[in-house]
């Protein structure tokens, strides 16, 4: 039986979850549908448009994404410091460009004064607010109904679009968050859809390339794409928040899965293996695996034995689930 959301997602646990959300019966609604030739491909970049800009909006920051026929993928980073910093009426504006927000919401950035009580009323909406500003359910929900919505008017036709609950993983530690995100941005070259991360549309790796391309400095912060999570590698107090990895190690190790994964070697690996999967103590088989069947070995808790322990038990878990894949893939 599935766990509730409450029970999945722990920030004293890790701020980065990898998340799935598919179309009813996995049907072709957003690509072209093979069996009535209708294209659908211009619905994949309402999704991505839409991701990005509620990304601006919530105090949630995009690591990878990718935008498939009939799914789509995303790794999220909460970043509740973020949030915890914004003022009262930063929140009522955030929140105002999801919602209508309230008459005392709408009273107070008019600047009408507003009583002791309703201040108080509206101190507590605010915090309810917040917390829904980092809240990855409230992020897919915006999402997933605002897709829904300009769906089924194209189509004229009503009811679900998507299925009923998105699947999501929490990523524990800085192993699990490089193999989920590979295997993310490496969707479209593991379905065939795509030969090269340049052309893999639809996907964070696009555009991260796309940035780097033009930068002199790639692995600098302020050259990266501002829409996604920076690489930031070991982010100091004087370093921005980012990613734990150098981009341009990164992106060689994507490259390097990538060719593997399309000239479809059985068991062959080249000796040329990118120095990051050393500092991430994976073996080389072990990270062909994971970024091809990421989602299979796991439970929704990635990452190494001892983390997952640890998570399990401040969550108040009686069983450890995964721990049987996590103990072949992350033994550390």
């Amino acid at each position: 039986m599935p766990k509730p959301r409450y029970a999945q997602v722990s920030l004293e646990a890790t701020p980065y979850y990898h998340c799935i959300s598919r179309c009813v019966r996995r049907a072709f609604l957003c690509g072209r549908d093979q069996l009535s030739g209708n294209c659908y491909e211009h619905r994949r970049q309402w999704i991505e448009d839409k991701l990005l800009t509620l990304a601006g909006i919530f105090s949630l920051d995009i690591c990878a994404y990718a935008i498939m026929p009939n799914h789509y993928h995303v790794v999220f980073y909460i970043d509740r410091d973020k949030a915890a910093g914004w003022d009262q009426t930063k929140v009522i504006q955030q929140w105002h460009q999801l919602f209508a927000g309230n008459l005392l919401s709408q009273r107070f950035l008019r600047g009408e004064k507003l009583g002791k009580a309703e201040l108080t009323v509206l101190g507590k909406t605010v915090e309810e607010w917040r917390e829904r500003l980092m809240d990855i359910s409230w992020f897919m929900r915006v999402l997933n109904e605002s897709i829904a919505r300009q769906a089924n008017a194209e189509d004229q036709c009503s009811g679900r679009f998507w299925e009923g609950r998105f699947k999501s993983q929490a990523l524990l530690d800085e192993s699990a968050l490089a193999a989920c995100m590979a295997y993310v941005d490496l969707n479209p070259i593991r379905a065939g859809i795509a030969k090269t991360p340049e052309e893999s549309a639809h996907t964070s790796l696009q555009k991260r390339l796309n940035k780097a391309q033009k930068a002199t400095q790639p692995n600098h912060p302020q050259q990266q794409d501002k829409q996604l999570l920076i690489f930031a590698d070991n982010a100091t107090e004087t370093q921005p928040k980012g990613l734990p990895f150098r981009l341009t190690d990164y992106l060689e190790l994507v490259d390097w899965t990538g060719r593997i994964l399309r000239e479809d070697k059985q068991g062959a690996i080249p000796e040329n293996t990118p120095p990051i999967l050393n500092r991430l103590n994976i073996e080389s088989r072990h990270w062909l695996y994971l970024t091809k069947h990421f989602e299979s070995p796991f439970k929704g808790l990635v990452g190494s034995v001892s983390k997952l322990k640890q998570v399990c038990r401040k969550l108040g878990y009686e069983r450890t689930p995964g721990l049987s894949g996590c103990k072949q893939y992350f033994p550390g």
